[in-house]
């Protein structure tokens, strides 16, 4: 009897909210459940809330939760515009 697990896939996603003209960096497995969370006004409590509706613009996948932390931490660290607009173009290389 042959026995594998499916690992599951991590993502740090960017999104957009053109309301106030910022950037939200964040991590999950799951984008389109945090998407829908992220835009839900009866759910979302946090600071996400006032900038709704967001846009997804960018899901880089990772391996590891630990590697997804670590991208998110790092993203959030730089704290510029032109970091992040250049992750959505370019990709995410560390």
């Amino acid at each position: 009897m042959l026995a594998f697990f499916v690992m599951d896939q991590y993502y740090v996603y960017i999104l957009y909210s053109e309301l106030i003209d910022k950037f939200y960096v964040g991590q999950t497995v799951d984008i389109d459940k945090r998407l829908l969370f992220h835009n839900d006004s009866q759910r979302n409590n946090i600071w996400t809330k006032r900038g709704i509706p967001w846009v997804l613009k960018k899901a880089i996948p990772f391996n590891s939760r630990a590697e997804a932390l670590k991208a998110e931490k790092f993203i959030k660290s730089q704290k510029s515009r032109k970091v992040i607009l250049d992750i959505i173009q370019n990709g995410y290389n560390k």
